[in-house]
């Protein structure tokens, strides 16, 4: 086991207050929170079992790990909240400028499509 591995192993909880476990050695019954999803399950209320934790070259990184037995399934999408999320994304695809739906979500940091932020530049920059 690695140094880092061995910083991270924890099974009773002693160092870190949950069970913690080193990238990709965490035992069978537990998954994260993406991992429920791809089995179509949730965690359900439930506070979370343990963790996982590795170390990034931005600092060391957690992820909870919720126990699979008392996970319940995904609450199935009804149409009002199909329709609400289809309305939400249009809005967000849509440029406040030229009202197009540019079929991708506008970036926030222009505000606007790139069409009319190229044209917005260089009206600004003949200015």
């Amino acid at each position: 086991m690695t140094r880092f591995r061995r910083r991270f192993w924890d099974p009773t909880g002693a160092r870190y207050g949950l069970p913690t476990y080193p990238w990709q050695l965490a035992p069978e019954g537990l998954a994260t929170r993406r991992q429920l999803r791809s089995s179509d399950l949730r965690p359900g209320g439930q506070e979370p079992a343990a963790q996982v934790m590795w170390q990034t070259r931005r600092g060391v990184r957690v992820a909870f790990l919720y126990l699979t037995d008392r996970a319940l399934p995904v609450r199935p999408m009804t149409e009002p909240k199909r329709r609400a999320l289809a309305a939400a994304m249009l809005a967000r695809r849509t440029c406040p400028m030229c009202r197009t739906d540019r079929g991708y979500v506008i970036s926030v940091r222009l505000g606007m499509c790139v069409p009319c932020a190229d044209s917005s530049d260089s009206y600004s920059a003949a200015a």
